[in-house]
């Protein structure tokens, strides 16, 4: 299959990469994983294993590098959950914006 330039593709490569990262971003959708995180975000982390990049990504929230490690975006948006990481500066990470030209050129609103 060919792939598309600068676009991380989440195939099966990808999920095994990303499956540590993955697991622990699902960990967030319960009311214990959001809890733990917020009280020790690196021990939480840590807790799932992630490799020295992975961990670097979550922590620094860049959210480009995450699905570039093979984060799946609807598990790494769990962390938004936990984060004050509005959805939109998220959507204008990825597509390498900011989160100003972001909203007026993909959501048309000035």
């Amino acid at each position: 299959m060919d792939k598309i330039p600068e676009t991380p593709l989440f195939d099966r490569e990808g999920s095994l990469r990303g499956y540590k990262m993955n697991k622990m971003a699902m960990a967030l959708g319960t009311q214990e994983g959001r809890d733990a995180f917020l009280a020790d975000e690196e021990a939480f982390i840590d807790k799932f294993g992630l490799d020295a990049e992975s961990k670097k990504a979550v922590m620094d929230r860049d959210w480009q590098e995450m699905i570039r490690l093979g984060g799946n975006l609807f598990y790494v948006l769990k962390i938004t959950a936990v984060d004050p990481t509005p959805i939109i500066a998220v959507g204008a990470a990825q597509a390498g914006m900011s989160v100003e030209d972001f909203v007026r050129e993909r959501l048309g609103k000035e």
